[in-house]
């Protein structure tokens, strides 16, 4: 897709994505722990924890537009899903604690699972794409990718499940028009709100990477949520 002068980088992209997902992580790891605790005022906490959580909606849908543009511009996929996997093992720990409060659960599994399944799921679609198929089978392929992917998402207990390969599937698909993507991204996000208006900054993405963040950005998610756990921790919230 063409790259437009003014906009929105993919790093000024990922800056609104882990600023979001700090503020929600905040809320769902110290705030809603401070609920149960007797020198914290409840019903001002409770007004609080609201907001953060709504907040945190955008940054997932960010996530996977970034994924999917990733996926569009990168020289080996391998490495990419190579690095997409290993900060899922680094990442599953601080995870674990920051959630559950120990070092093994199998509740909910890191963002990067889901992430690296997508990926997945989207370069298999794109291999069926570039075969000479008639439309008709390669439709018929790529749907069967896409409920594989899906399936794997229950399954595997991946945070937003089905949902997740669903909105990486159409964002892949309606990658050749921004508006058709944004809408369509918008629409796999509508059981959600307001993670719909996490499009709007997409719209306005000019098609450039920007300056650094890269292994920042993979470091950042395991690193915050150790950091929030262990606050948690130090003003005594319960797990």
């Amino acid at each position: 897709m063409k790259e437009n002068r003014w906009g929105i980088s993919g790093n000024g992209l990922k800056w609104i994505a882990l600023i979001t997902m700090l503020i929600d992580h905040v809320g769902a790891v110290i705030v809603i722990r401070m609920l149960n605790l007797e020198q914290f005022d409840r019903a001002f906490w409770l007004q609080i924890y609201s907001p953060l959580r709504s907040i945190g909606r955008v940054a997932f849908p960010i996530f996977l537009f970034l994924l999917v543009e990733g996926f569009l511009h990168t020289r080996n996929v391998g490495k990419y899903l190579g690095r997409l996997l290993i900060f899922a093992v680094i990442s599953e720990i601080p995870f674990n604690l920051a959630i559950a409060g120990s070092v093994w659960s199998l509740k909910y599994q890191n963002v990067y699972w889901e992430l690296a399944l997508g990926l997945v799921v989207i370069w298999l679609v794109r291999i069926v794409g570039e075969k000479p198929l008639h439309f008709s089978i390669q439709v018929v392929l790529k749907l069967l990718i896409l409920t594989a992917g899906m399936v794997l998402a229950e399954v595997l207990a991946l945070d937003y499940g089905l949902y997740g390969m669903i909105s990486i599937f159409v964002i892949y698909q309606a990658r050749d028009n921004r508006f058709r993507q944004a809408a369509l991204g918008a629409a796999t996000f509508l059981w959600e709100n307001p993670a719909p208006l996490a499009f709007l900054p997409i719209l306005c993405y000019n098609g450039k990477r920007g300056r650094g963040l890269k292994f920042a950005f993979y470091v950042f998610y395991p690193a915050h949520l150790l950091v929030l756990y262990l606050i948690a921790r130090a003003i005594g919230c319960p797990y």
